[in-house]
């Protein structure tokens, strides 16, 4: 049977700015408002950065260049074993899209549920492999993908025998309503013939809740305590009232999509029909 409600995952990401507190406080809101799942990013800097990015200029509360900041946002080894054992507490899954062959190596040490494919690393062909044959469901963002490169991934997933659902991502920062075209979720699961799901980086929570009516079965939102802080995706994500609205919105716009009834009255109706067409002749009524 087909789960009423979308997995709702909070990306945390890389927001918590290298502060294991503020990622703490983003755990405890997501599961206050019942989302599944937090996930971050794990990267090894020196393995997805060349040292002329690393070498340059870029100033950032942890530095002049760009090695320092990168070094700044990234968790280590203590800090992840923190952020598993808090989630076990708080009883939330927790996962992470790896960016680099080591990170993916790295993160297996938590024997974690779930792994996610970033958008960007969707076209690397040696990294999907070694993903699909950890056989974990794997979440599958699409943003800045061909149709060719989305078939690529699936065929990847479905020769491994690896679960998968694809997730119709525009990867702007934050993204254009107009840029999202939310029926391209009806279009890849007509095309790959698979569960699809929305992440999203729009303002607001408006069209992510427009996303439950395509039949989405994940929904990905990136979480912050302030929009205002540093970094990229600052931007792009919910502070604590609008992850409050997404956890509460999706559950009353799935309800209210339910199933196609034409003709169907419910039991109050029934009652309510009796009370207004009394007056009606039988053979109207």
């Amino acid at each position: 049977m087909k789960k009423k409600y979308p997995f709702l995952i909070a990306e945390i990401g890389i927001n918590h700015n290298g502060d294991i507190d503020i990622a703490k406080k983003l755990i405890d809101i997501a599961s206050l408002n019942r989302f599944d799942a937090v996930k971050f990013q794990k990267r090894n800097i020196n393995l997805v950065y060349s040292k002329e990015q690393l070498d340059s200029i870029r100033h950032s509360p942890w530095g002049k260049n760009f090695k320092e900041q990168k070094e700044g946002i990234e968790f280590n080894e203590e800090e992840y074993d923190e952020i598993n054992d808090y989630c076990v507490k708080k009883k939330i899954h927790w996962f992470a899209s790896a960016w680099d062959l080591n990170s993916l190596e790295f993160l297996k040490k938590y024997k974690l549920k779930f792994n996610k494919i970033a958008s960007p690393m969707i076209v690397d062909e040696i990294f999907l492999i070694a993903v699909a044959k950890e056989s974990k469901h794997t979440f599958i963002s699409t943003g800045m993908s061909s149709e060719k490169n989305i078939q690529h991934a699936v065929d990847i997933f479905r020769k491994e025998n690896c679960s998968f659902e694809l997730m119709h991502c525009v990867s702007n920062y934050p993204a254009k309503p107009k840029d999202i075209n939310l029926s391209t979720i009806n279009e890849l699961r007509r095309k790959f013939n698979c569960d699809v799901g929305y992440s999203g980086h729009e303002n607001g929570t408006a069209i992510s809740l427009a996303a439950c009516a395509y039949g989405i079965t994940s929904l990905e939102r990136h979480i912050t305590l302030d929009r205002t802080m540093y970094g990229s995706d600052q931007a792009a994500s919910l502070e604590i009232t609008g992850i409050t609205n997404l956890g509460h919105g999706v559950r009353l716009v799935c309800d209210a999509i339910g199933e196609e009834k034409v003709g169907y009255i419910n039991d109050e109706e029934k009652e309510i029909s009796k009370k207004l067409r009394s007056h009606l002749a039988d053979n109207n009524k």
